[in-house]
């Protein structure tokens, strides 16, 4: 079987940037599974997990625009402290909610001063080219109930209603 849309893919990976510094993998912990075609996965990535079969090991370089974007210096804002009232414990590299013009959006504090706060709201890995190293461990059709909740069940189901 292959890899195409709306097929459960069961994998490994490691992800590094240009500089071959790991960022993230698998091969310690479990697998990643995931619907082939959902979105779950970065848009590059996907494209390439397209006809591979079971057991196939492969790298993949992925340009940062078909990852997580390009980085835009505009999504970085510096705002008077007030607006925190009440977060008790703003660091740098703290997440945050908060809420734009285009709805909520998560944003990572960069800079603390005394009455000012800088947040950024692109991506961490936004403007970076990625490298993959994927294992190929099991393909199979997704259930109707898994493509209806648009994630993988383990065995016996989801675990929770929806």
């Amino acid at each position: 079987m292959k890899i195409s849309n709306n097929k459960v893919v069961v994998m490994h990976y490691a992800v590094s940037d240009s500089e071959d510094t790991l960022i993230d993998s698998s091969y310690d912990d479990k697998p990643l599974a995931v619907i082939h075609g959902t979105g779950y996965l970065i848009p590059g990535l996907e494209d390439a997990l397209i006809d591979h079969q079971v057991g196939d090991k492969f790298e993949v370089e992925v340009c940062a625009e078909k990852a997580y974007g390009d980085r835009h210096d505009d999504y970085v804002q510096t705002v008077p402290k007030t607006l925190f009232a009440g977060i008790d414990d703003l660091a740098l590299g703290s997440q945050l909610r908060a809420t734009t013009d285009d709805g909520e959006q998560t944003v990572i504090v960069i800079d603390v001063q005394d009455d000012e706060i800088t947040v950024d709201g692109n991506h961490p890995l936004a403007g970076i080219d990625l490298k993959f190293d994927v294992e190929i461990l099991e393909i199979r059709d997704a259930t109707e109930e898994e493509l209806a909740h648009g994630h993988v069940h383990a065995e016996g189901g989801c675990g929770h209603d929806h």
